[in-house]
């Protein structure tokens, strides 16, 4: 069975946020880290492959240092890394970047494709949709429970009621949630593997991509503007005087509560 776990260099989640003179957010000068909800697609992939053979292999699209990130996932047991970097993709948004892991994908065998269910940085929780429209396969996203059969899978996609189980064939899309696993913690010997593991390095020009599709250029998406978050107010507080309860009612009334 072929696997491929699709995973992003973020911020560290502890790291100041700030966006820089283009709008975007900054990510130089600060520690960067894999999106810890791609861990747990990581560790699913993992789990998929040793309980039905097969090879998985991280994708990723980013600058050169996201090489980090993917040795990371080969430390935690992965055997294949590819990352598609150029500078033309800075700027991409979360169309161009479905586009462009769907136009690698395309030059890679798959059955199954594990993405985590947002990144930390934007957290649109678009891509995995995304990457399945473009690639024209089944998609179970905000899956909790996985199980595969014989050409088929089967997923409990977490709702605020509980969960609906969704079922379809293979090649399919699988999008996770932190609640499917706990992902394993690098091993020494996987550390040294990643030391030693060559990554696969692909421009746009490998895939065949026009430029003024990506980047900057190609943002479906654009920050106009932004500004500072308020300061967090302080609550008001209600002294009892035997009107307390009509005071609390009016306070929720005001707030559209009531």
């Amino acid at each position: 069975m072929n696997i491929v776990a699709c995973i992003k260099q973020v911020p560290d989640t502890a790291a100041e946020k700030k966006l820089n003179a283009d709008l975007r957010l900054e990510r130089t000068g600060i520690e960067n880290i894999p999106n810890p909800f791609d861990e747990y697609a990581i560790e699913e992939a993992l789990r998929t492959k040793e309980a039905n053979g097969g090879t998985v292999t991280a994708l990723c699209m980013g600058p050169d240092g996201a090489k980090e990130a993917l040795r990371k996932a080969i430390a935690m047991g992965v055997e294949k890394a590819v990352l598609v970097t150029d500078p033309k993709l800075a700027g991409s948004d979360a169309w161009a970047t479905a586009y462009v892991l769907s136009q690698a994908l395309k030059k890679m065998e798959y059955d199954i494709i594990f993405c985590g269910m947002q990144s930390t940085d934007a957290t649109t929780a678009l891509v995995p949709s995304a990457l399945a429209e473009f690639l024209g396969i089944p998609q179970h996203t905000y899956t909790g429970k996985l199980g595969i059969g014989e050409g088929h899978i089967a997923s409990q996609r977490q709702t605020e009621s509980g969960y609906d189980v969704v079922t379809s064939a293979m090649p399919a899309l699988v999008g996770v949630v932190k609640g499917i696993n706990e992902p394993r913690y690098p091993s020494l010997r996987g550390i040294m593997q990643a030391k030693r593991t060559e990554i696969t390095i692909w421009s746009l020009a490998d895939l065949g991509i026009d430029a003024s599709e990506v980047g900057a250029s190609g943002a479906k998406e654009k920050v106009l503007s932004f500004s500072p978050r308020e300061p967090r107010k302080g609550g008001q507080v209600i002294q009892d005087e035997g009107d307390s309860a009509t005071k609390v009612v009016e306070f929720l009334t005001f707030k559209k509560v009531l």
